[in-house]
């Protein structure tokens, strides 16, 4: 019996759940050799290359290079070896069933299951009936739609993706009602129960429109301003607004519409669940860096390198980080994660969107190592070819935006991260000194965000001011 093997969507990270074919770099009835390059995978903000494990043919290609993706487990292509006929390929693709990745499962499979056949007399019961339904909606509107018995398939929902929300089922459950202009509607708490903001009912009342069974504009049917007053009759005569000089004529104003690529789509999604899911706060601190400044011009004519500000915030940051093993952690699920050695994440605008290439020990490199592996990594970025192996993990988190005259700023965790540090740009300030006179020096703001799951305000506090010091004594990152 010839030798077939399924080739399909690997899982590279906890976070993967699909995968794209940028390219096959072999072709279908070609043979390959072990670590030939076979295929290229785009996965959220990387490219990577599949390499052959072992000598083979590629008898059948079942996914071809296109933008769409597909999920991890999904069969892409057949490997086998030079004898296996395409009968036998045939019988092995439509046998094949991907392993159960909770993601490929459910893609690979041909239909629901059925739901199981009621009897028939079913017993009385008082609890509320089931709802079966393939569409996506959150727990506690399926309750609710149970409860009261509510149909939810000609439900739109509003929330991300189509799922039906709780207050999509609340609005579902109101009277359909034409809007009728009437008198003066006082804000009685059924005026108040509508789902409106309170200047949209203040609106309502004032020109006498009842609101019951409106459909809003806002977030989730919220009805606004904007959808009381499209209902306000417009004055039978305007005042002319004054003329200065020659007439104004309006222009087209229409927007260029530039749909989220997928990576900006990832990158947004990643920015909101963070935002939202992950407690921020925030500790901010003023750093002197003139000696820093001078050390490094005088640094890179001795060690020849071209090292910048950045990469010295690199090694300053690392060596805080082992001595504050508290704040160098990750956060997965109920357990927070400690690491001995210092994994720095930089964040680099590239062609693709934001991605944070990883530094991995910055605390064991040299200042030129790290200087040389940060220029590395931006290049790569900048070609769009940065590997899984360059974003997968990192312990925390540097975004710099100094060099664009940004003063100072917050920056969002990238999770599983426990922390970032935001950098802005080097600023002269007055400072006075110890005799009364007055001095200029140059100085940095520092924004550290931290998890407040998994790293107390103190814990953030101690980092900072380790930090402090080993910027503003910056012969101490040579030790």
């Amino acid at each position: 019996m010839a030798d077939i093997r399924p080739f399909c969507m690997p899982k590279w990270g906890i976070e993967m759940t699909e995968g794209t074919i940028a390219e096959w770099m072999v072709k279908e009835g070609e043979a390959f050799t072990r670590g030939q390059i076979l295929c290229l995978i785009e996965t959220d903000k990387i490219t990577n290359e599949v390499e052959a494990e072992y000598d083979a043919v590629l008898k059948r290609v079942l996914v071809p290079a296109s933008d769409q993706p597909h999920p991890v487990g999904a069969l892409l292509g057949v490997f086998a070896d030079p004898a296996a006929s395409d009968a036998e390929v045939d019988a092995f693709v439509a046998a094949f069933k991907p392993a159960e990745t909770g993601v490929a499962a459910k893609a690979g499979s041909a239909e629901a299951p059925a739901a199981a056949a009621a009897p028939s007399e079913a017993p009385k019961t008082d609890a509320p009936a089931k709802i079966v339904t393939n569409r996506p909606i959150s727990p506690e509107a399926l309750k609710l739609a149970e409860a009261e018995g509510v149909d939810i398939e000609p439900i739109t929902g509003s929330g991300r993706n189509g799922r039906i929300t709780y207050q999509d089922v609340v609005q579902a459950m109101r009277p359909e009602r034409a809007v009728t202009y009437k008198g003066t509607v006082p804000l009685t708490e059924e005026v108040r129960a509508i789902f409106a903001s309170p200047l949209a009912q203040r609106l309502a009342a004032q020109h006498g429109i009842d609101l019951t069974g409106m459909a809003g504009t806002g977030p989730r049917g919220r009805i606004s301003k904007k959808d009381v007053l499209a209902l306000v009759p417009t004055p039978a005569a305007a005042v002319a607004a004054p003329t200065f000089g020659s007439p104004y004529a309006a222009v087209v104003n229409d927007p260029v519409i530039q749909p989220f690529d997928k990576v900006r789509k990832v990158v947004a999604r990643r920015l909101t669940e963070a935002k939202q899911t992950i407690p921020h706060f925030y500790l901010r601190i003023s750093v002197a860096v003139d000696a820093l400044i001078t050390l490094r011009k005088t640094a890179n004519v001795v060690l020849g390198t071209k090292a910048s500000i950045n990469d010295y915030l690199v090694k300053a940051v690392a060596l805080a980080l082992v001595r504050h093993p508290d704040v160098n952690v990750q956060v997965r699920g109920d357990a927070v994660h400690s690491f001995p050695h210092a994994d720095v994440a930089i964040a680099v605008a590239s062609p693709k969107g934001l991605v944070t290439p990883i530094v991995r020990q910055a605390d064991r490199l040299h200042i030129a190592q790290i200087a040389a592996t940060t220029r590395a990594l931006i290049d790569k970025a900048q070609a769009g070819r940065l590997s899984f192996e360059d974003m997968d993990g990192g312990t925390f988190s540097v975004s710099n935006l100094g060099m664009m005259g940004i003063e100072a700023f917050d920056a969002i965790i990238n999770p599983p991260q426990g922390a970032i540090l935001a950098v802005g740009g080097v600023n002269r300030v007055a400072v006075e000194l110890d005799d009364g006179d007055i001095a200029f020096e140059s100085r940095i703001q520092l924004s550290l965000s931290v998890d407040h799951r998994a790293i107390d305000g103190a814990a953030g506090a101690a980092f900072l001011q380790t930090l402090k010091g080993l910027i503003e004594d910056p012969e101490s990152l040579f030790a």
